[in-house]
């Protein structure tokens, strides 16, 4: 849990900040600015998420209301969601999470070839999900996924969309990393479910390297084809995301079996040493938080 700078909000709606998801490096690069925090009661932490000063309010609002509604295995759920506010927020379950940039950072570098693979299987699958459904994430970078105890979840569902309207170019958002963004989606065109392969191979680029774009060298030999099918500028190219998540989770095979959604099982998931006691440092942060003095005031009765 990152301390507040003088910017953040002590309050949003009725739940005072206890603290930062996202690290001060990473906070721009995050498709929108998230807070753990606590209700008046003190009986539930969530996490709320805020649009980025510039991104429009009421286009936000619209994707974290389409986030309330989805039921996508492996998407975070959103449960509340209050778009007249200014600016807008939703909420989310708060249980011990990291961004991955976070995660890389508590273990020290670019993640172990099994975890990686174990993390691509089970995104690849919940995409392959909502895909099956008709929806697209459309906001896939290694921001939008939190890894816990149980796995990875998406997050920052909608952020593509939110940050402009189709038709329009989307370079130079800061709620949008650009070396996830499909260049498709860059110039405008309507998110779709092969942009989102495109977004998993950069998150898989980043969780092998340390960086979304890297040489092709740098990539785990046994990986090289499929994150760069994944990150090809021809969408025609990319692999589905049931096919990705099926070569994922069967190493050592160069053909998806039949275009099922395979996901991996969580309680199997391989989370090195020091990521879980990262997880658990920020749980036991949690738990002995205060609000800030001025948002506990503003709470009395």
């Amino acid at each position: 849990m990152e301390r507040l700078r003088q910017d953040d909000p002590p309050l949003i709606g009725p739940y005072a900040v206890l603290g930062g998801l996202d690290e001060e490096q990473e906070r721009r690069r995050a498709p929108e600015r998230r807070y753990i925090a606590r209700s008046a009661d003190g009986r539930r932490t969530v996490l709320v998420h805020l649009p980025h000063p510039g991104i429009d309010p009421a286009r936000w609002a619209a994707e974290a209301e389409a986030a309330r509604r989805l039921s996508v295995p492996g998407f975070a759920p959103v449960t509340e969601v209050t778009g007249t506010a200014v600016p807008p927020w939703y909420v989310t379950p708060y249980t011990p999470v990291l961004p991955l940039p976070a995660v890389l950072a508590a273990h020290g570098g670019p993640l172990p070839e099994p975890v990686v693979r174990a993390l691509g299987a089970t995104l690849a699958g919940a995409l392959a999900s909502a895909h099956a459904q008709g929806v697209t994430h459309a906001g896939v970078s290694p921001a939008a996924v939190l890894l816990g105890v149980d796995g990875p979840s998406l997050a920052c569902f909608g952020a593509v969309r939110a940050v402009a309207p189709d038709g329009e170019r989307r370079l130079g958002s800061p709620a949008l990393d650009p070396g996830c963004l499909a260049p498709e989606q860059a110039q405008g065109s309507r998110p779709r479910p092969l942009g989102d392969v495109y977004g998993l191979g950069a998150v898989l680029a980043y969780a092998s390297t340390g960086h979304t774009v890297p040489e092709r060298e740098e990539l785990p030999e046994s990986l090289r084809d499929l994150v760069t099918a994944c990150l090809s500028r021809d969408a025609a190219h990319r692999p589905s995301a049931a096919g990705l998540a099926a070569l994922l989770a069967a190493p050592g095979t160069t053909q998806p079996p039949a275009p099922v959604p395979t996901v991996v099982d969580v309680r199997r998931f391989p989370l090195p040493g020091r990521i879980v006691a990262a997880l658990a440092r920020q749980s036991a942060d949690v738990l002995v938080a205060l609000p800030p003095a001025h948002a506990r005031k503003a709470g009395q009765p």
